[in-house]
């Protein structure tokens, strides 16, 4: 994973404190047990983005032709199979 269990502590605190100071949301649980779903949300996005990039990356190196990683090319079929991983996943962001 890319975070850090501290880091995505940090980040629910941030969020939720947000959330409440521009009054987006209405409490109904206690802090605590929001700040852990969004904990657990977080590392399953954060888990389930890692399997996309994986899942990715193989079928690009699976080409006959070699595409270099960083290249136009590359940055264009990478972004193209990512969004088609996620929307096969329900992940889609469109």
């Amino acid at each position: 994973m890319m975070l850090s269990d501290e880091k995505i502590s940090h980040l629910s605190h941030v969020l939720l404190k947000g959330l409440i100071g521009k009054n987006l949301v209405e409490l109904r649980e206690e802090e605590g047990k929001i700040r852990k779903e969004i904990k657990r949300s977080t590392v399953s996005f954060l888990k389930a983005s890692e399997e996309i990039d994986l899942a990715v990356r193989k079928k690009l190196q699976s080409f006959s032709r070699k595409i270099v990683e960083g290249s136009p090319e590359w940055e264009v079929l990478y972004k193209k199979f990512y969004r088609e991983e996620a929307a096969r996943r329900g992940m889609a962001s469109e």
